[in-house]
């Protein structure tokens, strides 16, 4: 790890904006989901939230893959962020959680019901790809470019200091935590088979990137005369190719229009939720 990486000074103006703005955005997330467990009597929403907030836990193994750090350094000492917890050495934020949800669970809200429905295309898909990249992109270059936290390996293909093969990748997995959840949503006999999303997001997670990811994780840390940009040129091209794939292969994955032959057991209500 670099000294000046570690020795960064943090924005304690910035910690403030992302901890309390995230936290208030996953409150009216929240907020929406239960409304929609209401009305449409399903609990999915507001589990899919909860999965991904939970899975938060294991973001210590993201970024030491992915050389990301948050910074923890003001006046010169350590100790600045507002942190819960250290893992491999990387101090973790307190919004990670909510930024979790933010990123990653966002789609079940607005586009799961589409989904499960299967009023969802192709082209739909990739719309969806296309938009959580572009929020992955926004939020990620606020956070990277005002002192909270960096991706300090030798990226290429930077927006300001953000690798875009980063966000990509973080729209790859959501697609595909998206399709997979709203598949179980679909099959599950009872409110509590859903409850099996919060092993299902560590798994997509992790399926997405790490292994889609493999490429650009290798290229970023070859030792010495091994490395080379041109190299990491490539897995980023690589990485990105990949996940088009992936999302193209996922289109095959979208659900039929419920009633057109296609098994599915839609859960029951929370009333009756049983065993």
């Amino acid at each position: 790890m670099p000294d000046d990486v570690i020795n960064h000074e943090l924005s304690l103006v910035w910690q403030q904006i992302f901890t309390w703005a995230s936290w208030a955005i996953v409150a009216v997330m929240l907020a929406i989901a239960v409304t929609m467990w209401v009305r449409q009597r399903t609990p999915f929403y507001l589990i899919a939230c909860l999965a991904a907030g939970v899975a938060a836990y294991a973001e210590p193994l993201y970024d030491v893959a992915f050389d990301l750090w948050f910074y923890d350094a003001h006046n010169g000492e350590p100790g600045a962020m507002w942190s819960h917890f250290t893992a491999f050495g990387v101090v973790q934020p307190n919004w990670s959680h909510s930024g979790y949800v933010i990123l990653y669970a966002s789609a079940c809200l607005y586009a799961g019901r589409r989904i499960y429905q299967g009023r969802l295309g192709g082209k739909g898909l990739f719309v969806i790809w296309a938009a959580e990249i572009a929020a992955s992109c926004v939020f990620e270059v606020i956070g990277t470019g005002t002192d909270v936290y960096t991706y300090y390996g030798p990226y290429e293909l930077r927006i300001w200091n953000y690798p875009l093969v980063i966000g990509v990748l973080e729209g790859t997995q959501v697609v595909l935590f998206t399709i997979v959840a709203v598949h179980i949503w679909r099959r599950v006999e009872s409110a509590w088979g859903l409850t099996s999303l919060f092993i299902v997001f560590p798994m997509t997670f992790f399926a997405a990137n790490f292994g889609i990811g493999a490429p650009i994780i290798i290229a970023l840390h070859l030792d010495g005369a091994e490395f080379s940009r041109g190299l990491v040129w490539a897995a980023t091209f690589l990485t990105i190719a990949m996940c088009a794939a992936v999302v193209n292969g996922l289109t095959r994955f979208l659900p039929d229009p419920i009633g057109s032959g296609e098994p599915e057991v839609a859960p029951e209500p929370a009333s009756s939720v049983r065993a």
